[in-house]
């Protein structure tokens, strides 16, 4: 017999298809951080103007060599130097007492001893300029302040309130002695560097403060009851 086509065939079964792994999910994406603004760069600051160049400063000048040329050795300008730079420290310093008490006496002959210590003043003052500029004709230097003045002077000062007019001829007296005498002694050192010219110099000095302390010892002398 045939086989009747009524006998269906027996659906195959589908077929399983391979079960694929499961595709992993992607991983959640992290949110993007907004990116910052980038900062604003400062605008550029507009080129300062250029500063003109510093004037080159001078070279600072070198002290110029004040040692005079002159024919004495070295050690007869330190040594004059020294000692009459000294006499003109007692000069100035003897000027300004006779000056004080010029400007300070008082009592009834003030007119004849205010006149007296101006001479004398004047005539001491006088000296001044020559002692100074003859240390440096040698190639010295000499006093340059009165601090200088104060530190080698051997006049001493006077700085009392009052002195009546008797003493402060007799102090000057006494003053004028003492300045003979350290003249006699530059002198003296004038004499062994061979130096004439301050040594004739020195000598008319001599001259003229002799006749002040005669001038300070005749005013001061006290009369007898006859006025002499």
């Amino acid at each position: 017999m045939k086989k009747t086509a009524a006998t269906a065939k027996k659906p195959a079964a589908p077929k399983t298809a391979a079960s694929k792994p499961a595709a992993a999910k992607p991983a959640a994406a992290k949110p993007v951080a907004a990116k910052k603004p980038a900062a604003k760069k400062p605008a550029a600051k507009p080129a300062a103007a250029a500063k003109p160049a510093a004037a080159a400063k001078p070279a600072p000048r070198r002290a110029p060599a004040l040692a005079t040329p002159s024919d004495l050795s070295r050690d007869a300008t330190r040594d004059l130097s020294a000692a009459l730079s000294r006499l003109l420290a007692d000069v100035f310093a003897l000027y300004l007492k006779t000056k004080n008490f010029h400007w300070h006496v008082s009592g009834p002959h003030f007119r004849d001893y205010h006149l007296l210590l101006d001479d004398q003043a004047t005539e001491i003052f006088a000296m001044t300029d020559p002692i100074a500029e003859r240390v440096r004709k040698i190639g010295g230097n000499t006093i340059r302040s009165i601090g200088h003045i104060g530190r080698i002077k051997r006049i001493a000062d006077n700085d009392a309130e009052f002195v009546q007019p008797l003493d402060m001829l007799a102090e000057l007296q006494e003053d004028n002695k003492s300045l003979t005498a350290y003249m006699r002694e530059v002198h003296d050192l004038c004499d062994e560097y061979h130096d004439i010219a301050t040594a004739s110099l020195i000598e008319n000095w001599i001259d003229e403060t002799e006749q002040r302390t005669w001038f300070l010892f005749e005013t001061s002398r006290r009369g007898d009851v006859t006025g002499h």
